[in-house]
């Protein structure tokens, strides 16, 4: 396998080497048909790294993760559905306890446990059906147990969201897969969904940490839902080194070749967390092309795809690009607006819609049939320069105010 190949295998976070997982009902969801407990295990130690939501609430899993991977290494993750786990007066002991439960079942140091929960915020998450179920869970783990693990970490999302590639570092074939739940309260400012990814490449603690912190800068943090930002999520990366490549320690090609693989799977997750939006029926991916500066391609791009009313009209298929470039002039981003160009593509075609700032002449019906598509690009080129950024979202539908409407009960 050549260093720039990437293969595209099945797996999920049980891809890589070393990586096994599971996935039960305990108890904490009142649907015995919906799996609410998840697990992950490397069979050695791993490197790894987090990056958390810049919320100022923070769930308890996340400050109970952050002070056991300072020293930059994990074995295990475990995950809880339908409680979030987050303005509880134990919250920090229930966490504590699920780390203690499963290092014990397992037969590890609990310092050594990631812990996250997703779920209702401000409900007490009582630790009696976790600790019922942890050793079920350990019993499951197996190395197809990556399916059952990604819907035990489901709240409203309708599909399951995994992938795994294989590349080669240094002349080594390496793996590396994640999985990932998120739906609703998604925004930009890192973190807005929960994504486990696992690797059996070697690399350090800080190389893995400098990786994944550079990566999320263009992926997801450029996916927005709905314009909040979750209280509770993270994403962690494992790293065990069983695929017996050098140690990455140091910028150069092999750490180039982890980017790139790394990249590949945050942005196949990116994807499908907008497509699987609350109530979204269409996958929105805004293109921002010739752009003075990388910031400015980015802050178009998040800004249109942020727009409710842009979400709204591709709910309807309607060719609204006013909207569009609305949504550019209220960014906050310096732009010459009388050289913007706008176009609509999908599978059905490219429809342009907007020259140099003003409309030009299109076929409504084309365009309907265009926009009538699952996957829409929104294309904008800003004719100032050779920066480009993408934002992935989805539509904004009937459907979203109805879920969340009765969220809790």
């Amino acid at each position: 396998m050549k260093t720039t190949e990437l293969k595209i295998i099945d797996g999920g976070v049980c891809a890589a080497k070393g990586f096994k997982a599971s996935g039960v009902h305990c108890g904490i969801r009142k649907s015995r048909t919906k799996r609410d407990l998840a697990l992950v295990f490397s069979a050695v130690p791993a490197a790894c790294a987090a990056v958390y939501t810049t919320n100022l609430v923070k769930g308890a899993p996340l400050e109970v993760t952050k002070r056991n991977i300072s020293d930059g290494y994990a074995q295990a993750v475990i995950c809880n559905s339908g409680n979030a786990n987050t303005c509880n007066a134990d919250g920090i002991e229930i966490a504590d306890q699920m780390c203690q439960l499963t290092g014990q079942a397992l037969g590890i140091k609990p310092s050594d446990v990631v812990v996250a929960s997703t779920g209702v915020i401000g409900q007490k998450l009582d630790i009696t059906p976790i600790a019922k179920g942890i050793p079920l869970l350990v019993s499951e783990l197996s190395k197809d147990g990556n399916l059952n693990a990604s819907e035990g970490i489901m709240t409203t999302d309708t599909v399951r969201k995994e992938v795994a590639v294989k590349f080669s570092v240094g002349g080594t074939e390496c793996t590396i897969g994640g999985m990932a739940k998120g739906s609703g309260m998604i925004h930009p400012n890192m973190a807005t969904m929960l994504v486990f990814i696992t690797t059996d490449a070697a690399i350090s603690p800080n190389m893995l940490q400098k990786a994944l912190s550079s990566d999320i800068a263009n992926t997801f943090n450029m996916v927005s839902v709905d314009g909040d930002t979750s209280t509770n999520d993270m994403v962690t990366v494992l790293a065990n080194g069983m695929a017996g490549n050098s140690l990455i320690t140091e910028d150069g090609p092999d750490f180039d070749a982890f980017m790139k693989a790394l990249n590949t799977i945050t942005v196949s997750l990116c994807r499908m967390i907008a497509g699987d939006g609350e109530g979204a029926t269409k996958l929105l991916e805004c293109i921002t092309e010739g752009a003075a500066d990388k910031q400015t391609a980015k802050t178009v791009a998040k800004s249109v795809i942020c727009s409710s009313l842009l979400k709204a009209a591709m709910f309807g298929a309607d060719a609204n690009w006013g909207r569009v470039l609305c949504a550019i002039g209220y960014s906050g981003a310096c732009v010459d607006v009388n050289k913007i160009d706008v176009a609509f593509k999908s599978a059905k075609g490219t429809i342009a819609v907007c020259k140099n700032g003003a409309g030009i002449d299109f076929s409504e019906e084309k365009a309907k049939e265009i926009l009538l598509e699952k996957e829409i690009d929104i294309l904008i080129n800003l004719n100032s320069g050779n920066q480009s950024a993408t934002a992935w979202g989805c539509d904004l539908t009937y459907d979203y105010v109805k879920i969340n409407g009765d969220y809790r009960t």
